[in-house]
């Protein structure tokens, strides 16, 4: 958990719940105007200022979600407001207040949780969001951490999942794949610590994919630059689960089918090649992988002119008839290859079928 065994650390007992949640947001000024009321009292306040309220919550869980055998105290808290921000960007909405709620084991000194809440305030200074609250109590199952992320907007901006409709174009963001790959990066070198602690993990050349995986970004930008390029997207999603996953929620939600593009699925250079290295095929990460954290959605096929050379965006296929189905067009063929969830899933613990 820290890297200097000598330090004195502190009990949370020492300090007693009251204390801690003190302790813990003191440093947390708010910057938003509808922030009325923050930590402190029995509740927060905002004003919504006659726009929409979005809220979404996510739970992460040791030994499900992470592994603090690799995973920095700092980059676990950044890393769980950034997923709820996603979530919030994926809404076309503005991400305003987080609420933060930790359950902890006494093998977490004071001092962990100092960690894991620089990293919550380094979020929240980047994406210009507010703590307002939260809670923390005792557990017998190491940390959970559960985040609720509140945005604000008006609206007739605001994207949902189910409004796509046939011939609709379908773009991602950034690339994909990279996270999934730092993930197998920091579980391969975590086995050969476990195996000979003697050994020096070889994370030298993978720093792009390893930022990935362990501090992630929201996409909150997209909503500007879409804005500025005069689009409202048809229907939005972030990309959590795999790119396949997020596909067939789009396709669930707006009763449409779609056709994706294998060779158009933007991947990073140092994805491939890792991907290549662990015999794995670059495409079924992106596909499968999770945890990229970009922004999926449909326009409609009259804003292609807007955005076609855009270095944000890649057009990766185009929706069709719902009877049509979900299907990936082959690379060099038009071979048609039925697309499958086969992303992460919490409560199975691998990969859905």
């Amino acid at each position: 958990m820290f890297e200097d065994k000598s330090q004195e650390l502190t009990p949370i007992s020492k300090l007693g719940e009251f204390g801690l949640i003190k302790h813990l947001t003191e440093h947390f000024p708010l910057s938003n105007e509808s922030s009325e009321l923050g930590v402190g009292d029995d509740a927060a306040v905002i004003n919504p200022e006659n726009k929409k309220v979005v809220l979404t919550t996510d739970v992460l869980a040791e030994g499900v979600h992470f592994n603090l055998g690799y995973v920095p105290l700092k980059h676990l808290g950044y890393k769980a407001v950034v997923v709820n921000l996603s979530d919030i960007a994926a809404m076309n909405a503005t991400p305003t207040q987080i609420l933060v709620s930790l359950a902890v084991s006494n093998r977490f000194p004071v001092e962990a949780l100092e960690e894991i809440y620089s990293g919550i305030q380094a979020a929240c200074t980047r994406y210009k969001v507010d703590l307002i609250g939260g809670d923390t109590t005792s557990s017998n199952a190491g940390l959970v951490m559960s985040i609720t992320a509140i945005g604000l907007e008006n609206e007739e901006n605001i994207v949902k999942r189910s409004t796509a409709k046939p011939n609709d174009l379908l773009v991602v963001t950034g690339d994909l794949g990279g996270a999934y790959m730092g993930l197998q990066i920091l579980e391969r070198e975590h086995a050969v610590f476990l195996a000979d602690p003697n050994m020096q993990p070889e994370m030298e050349g993978y720093d792009y994919i390893l930022e990935r995986q362990l501090k992630p970004e929201a996409r909150t930008d997209v909503k500007g630059i879409l804005e500025q390029l005069d689009i409202k997207p048809t229907s939005m999603i972030d990309i959590s689960d795999g790119l396949a996953s997020e596909i067939l929620h789009l396709s669930d939600q707006s009763n449409v089918g779609f056709r994706l593009y294998e060779e158009k699925v933007p991947m990073d250079s140092l994805t491939i090649s890792t991907a290549d290295e662990m015999n794995l095929n670059p495409v079924v990460t992106a596909l499968s992988g999770g945890e990229d954290y970009e922004l999926l959605f449909t326009i409609s096929p009259n804003d292609f002119d807007k955005i076609k050379n855009h270095p944000d965006f890649t057009i990766i296929g185009h929706a069709v008839e719902k009877e049509e189905g979900n299907f990936m067009v082959a690379r060099g063929s038009n071979q048609l290859i039925a697309l499958t969830a086969q992303g992460w899933d919490a409560f199975l613990g691998n990969q859905q079928e």
